[in-house]
């Protein structure tokens, strides 16, 4: 997982006029959980666009006060017109304690079901796992190069080395579909072998 630096501010003043404020001067409100404390801080808006705008995922070490905290961003609040993010909230992290969080799923190899005319079908992007984040790669690689035609890959026939899935089994992650010359050619494979 990659690792993103920012320096923070610490927020003593709570409130929606308050965080309104905040926005005007290009810093977003953010909180921090899952320390001994919340600790209520602000970043600048501009810094935090390669945190906020990619599907990647990132830990995230913040200074706030002089003092450092590992971190993931857990959720976002966008403005809904202007896309601008309102409010972050980060979840501190430690070496010792797993954490769960949805990593990017990639998928790799030709299946078999496409070579015969299928179409390869990504039910998931994104794949909730759980494990120590020194351990949570920056995307989980499936290889759908076995998966024939009109069959489906399930949560539940996947494994990744130090790491708990925690999506539900039966979701299915992808599948290869039907298309009309799969089926035109099945149709004249089955006219052909009814001959013999």
């Amino acid at each position: 997982m990659k690792n993103l630096q920012f320096n923070a501010s610490p927020r003593a003043d709570f409130g929606k006029k308050e965080a309104k404020n905040i926005r005007k001067t290009g810093d977003i409100p953010c909180v921090l959980y899952g320390g001994e404390e919340v600790v209520h801080f602000t970043i600048n808006q501009k810094d935090c666009a390669s945190l906020v705008f990619t599907p990647e995922i990132f830990s995230v070490e913040l200074t706030i006060d002089g003092k450092k905290y590992m971190s993931i961003l857990k959720d976002a609040q966008f403005h809904p017109v202007t896309d601008q993010p309102l409010h972050l909230d980060f979840y501190q992290i430690f070496e010792e304690k797993p954490i769960v969080m949805e990593v990017p799923v990639k998928l790799s190899g030709l299946a078999e079901g496409v070579k015969a005319g299928g179409k390869l079908s990504q039910e998931l992007r994104k794949l909730k796992v759980k494990g120590f984040y020194k351990n949570i790669p920056e995307s989980l690689t499936i290889d759908v190069s076995k998966l024939g035609l009109g069959k489906t890959m399930q949560v539940g026939s996947l494994s990744f080395d130090n790491l708990e899935i925690v999506t539900a089994k039966q979701a299915i992650v992808c599948a290869v579909k039907l298309t009309r010359v799969a089926r035109g050619l099945a149709a004249a494979a089955a006219k052909e072998a009814s001959k013999k």
